[in-house]
C-alpha cells in the first residue's frame, strides 16, 4: 500500500521522541542531582541484568550527532524531556546553571536545524531529594514542580513553542506506586492515587506559568498513555468489565483534566483508598490546555473475573495475533478507535500522537539492521493517522518512539524501540531499515 507525505497536511508535525533518563547518561556529571531512577536502577533486583541509565546513549555528550541524525531523517519536530534534578539538584531552590545550559544549547541546536522543540518537563525522573520528603505522595511536590516549571520556562520560553507538563501520569502513579515496577518502587494503592492527584495538581499549577514565561503563541498540554479497551465476549459481564477497566485505565486520567472530576463509578470502587482532594484542586487541575498528547501502543482485551482486585477484571492475551518483543498486540486500528472516542467525549482543541512505536528483535544482515516488523508497524499506524484526519479530527502531529535504542526502564537494554540502533559499548549509531523508510517518507514523500 502506497503512503505519501502529501496525503497529510502541509503543517503536520513529524517527529521522534526520547526521554532524559533513557538517553542522556551523564548521571552524575556537571552538578546533576540524583533522581529516583538513579536510586531505583542501582538497587539490586529492580532492573534486568542489573543495568542502569548511568551512560545510556551518552546523549549529554553526543547531542550534536543525534540532532544531525534528526535532520538527516527529515524531522521537523523533536519531543524530549528535561531532567528535573539536572536543573534543580535538590528539586527546589538552587539552580544548576550547567544543567540548564545543556538544554539551552540543545534547543538552539534544534532551531538551527529547523526542528521545533516539544519539551516535556517530567518523564519520571523525580529528584531523589524530593522523594526523601515523600515524593508525589507529598502535596508540597506539586508546588516544587511549579517552581521547576517556572525556572525552566523563564530560561527557554522565548524559543519553546510546545510544552508538555507530564508524560504518562498512569506510569508515574500506578507503575511507580501501585505495582512497584518503576521508581520509586512502592506498592500501595492509596499512595498511587494520592501521587496521581498531586501530579495533576502540579500540572494545573504549571500551565499558567508556562504560558506567562513563553512566547505568545506557545502551546501547553499533557501526554497520557491511553488504551482502547475491548471485551473478550459480548456477555453482559465482560461488557461491564470493560467499563470498569476503562475507568481504571483511561477515564480516571482524562476526566479531571477536562473538568469532569474523577469518575464517580471508579471513585466508588476505590473505596477508602481515594485521594485527599482539597477545595479548589479540581478547578486547578482542569486548567485549559491547548492540546492533548496521546501515547498509543496497543489495545487491551478484558473479561470479568470474580475476585480479581477491586475491579474484578482480567486481561486476556488472545492467541494467534502478532506481538512485539514486549508481548504487546499489534493492533493499529485501535488508534482510530481511541482518538475518535477521545475527540467525542473530551473535545481537545488539538491532538498529537506523542509516542507510537514497537520493540522487535533486530536482525543484522551485511552491516544493516533489517527491522521490517518495525517499519510495517509505523506504516500501518500512519495509515490509521490518515483515517483519523479524513474523519475530521484535529490531529496535528506524529512522534515515533523512539529516535534511539535506549534504556528501557525495568527492562534495561533488552528491549529496543529505536529507528537508530545504538551499540551501547561503543555508542555507534546505525540507522535501521525502519529509519531509512521513515526518511524516504519524509524526504522523498512516497513509500510502499
Amino acid at each position: 500500500m502506497t503512503l505519501s507525505r502529501e496525503q497529510f497536511p502541509a503543517d503536520f508535525r513529524w517527529g521522534s521522541a526520547t526521554s532524559s533518563y533513557q538517553i542522556e547518561g551523564a548521571a552524575f556529571t556537571d552538578g546533576k542531582g540524583k533522581s529516583i531512577w538513579d536510586t531505583f536502577s542501582h538497587t539490586p533486583g529492580n532492573i534486568k541484568n542489573a543495568e542502569t541509565g548511568d551512560v545510556a546513549c551518552d546523549h549529554y555528550h553526543l547531542w550534536e550527532q543525534d540532532l544531525d541524525l534528526m535532520q538527516d531523517l527529515g524531522l521537523n519536530s523533536y519531543r524530549f524531556s528535561i531532567s528535573w534534578p539536572r536543573v534543580l539538584p535538590e528539586g527546589q531552590g538552587r539552580i544548576n546553571s550547567k544543567g540548564l545550559d545543556f538544554y539551552d544549547r540543545l534547543i538552539d541546536g534544534l532551531l538551527q536545524r529547523n526542528i521545533d522543540p516539544f519539551v516535556t518537563l517530567y518523564h519520571w525522573d523525580l529528584p531523589q531529594a524530593l522523594q526523601d520528603q515523600g515524593g508525589w505522595v507529598n502535596r508540597d511536590t506539586a508546588h516544587h514542580f511549579a517552581e521547576y516549571a517556572d525556572v525552566v520556562s523563564q530560561k527557554l520560553g522565548d524559543r519553546v513553542s510546545h510544552w508538555i507538563t507530564h508524560n504518562e501520569p498512569f506510569c508515574t502513579s500506578m507503575l511507580g506506586h501501585l505495582f512497584g515496577v518503576h521508581a520509586p518502587g512502592l506498592r500501595d494503592q492509596k499512595f498511587a492515587l494520592q501521587a496521581l492527584h498531586h501530579v495533576y495538581l502540579s500540572h494545573g499549577l504549571a500551565v499558567p506559568l508556562l504560558r506567562k514565561n513563553s512566547k505568545p503563541d506557545a502551546q501547553v498540554g499533557i501526554t497520557l498513555s491511553l488504551h482502547p479497551v475491548y471485551p473478550f465476549s459480548d456477555s453482559p459481564e465482560d461488557l461491564a468489565a470493560v467499563r470498569r477497566h476503562d475507568g481504571f485505565r483511561n477515564r480516571w486520567f482524562l476526566d479531571p483534566l477536562y473538568g469532569k472530576g474523577y469518575p464517580w463509578d471508579t471513585w466508588a470502587l476505590y473505596g477508602d483508598q481515594v485521594p485527599d482532594v482539597q477545595e479548589g484542586d479540581l478547578q486547578t487541575i482542569a486548567a485549559k490546555m491547548d492540546f492533548l498528547g496521546v501515547n498509543y501502543y496497543y489495545r487491551e482485551v478484558v473479561k470479568h473475573q470474580t475476585g480479581a482486585g477491586v475491579f474484578e477484571v482480567e486481561e486476556v492475551h488472545l492467541p494467534d495475533v502478532k506481538r512485539t518483543h514486549f508481548g504487546w498486540e499489534v493492533f493499529p486500528e485501535g488508534l482510530t478507535t481511541l482518538l475518535e472516542r477521545v475527540h467525542a467525549e473530551y473535545r481537545p482543541e488539538k491532538l498529537y500522537i506523542t509516542e507510537n512505536g514497537s520493540t522487535f528483535q533486530d536482525e543484522w544482515v551485511n552491516g544493516k539492521v533489517l527491522d521490517t516488523d518495525r517499519q510495517q508497524f509505523f506504516a500501518a499506524h500512519l495509515q490509521e493517522c490518515l483515517q483519523v484526519l479524513q474523519k475530521g479530527l484535529p490531529l496535528k502531529g506524529y512522534f515515533a518512539w523512539s529516535l534511539l535504542d535506549n534504556f528501557e526502564w525495568a527492562e534495561g537494554f533488552d528491549k529496543r524501540f529505536g529507528m537508530v540502533h545504538v551499540d551501547f559499548e561503543t555508542q555507534k549509531r546505525t540507522l535501521k531499515h525502519s529509519g531509512e523508510w521513515f526518511m524516504d517518507f519524509l524526504r522523498v514523500g512516497v513509500v510502499h
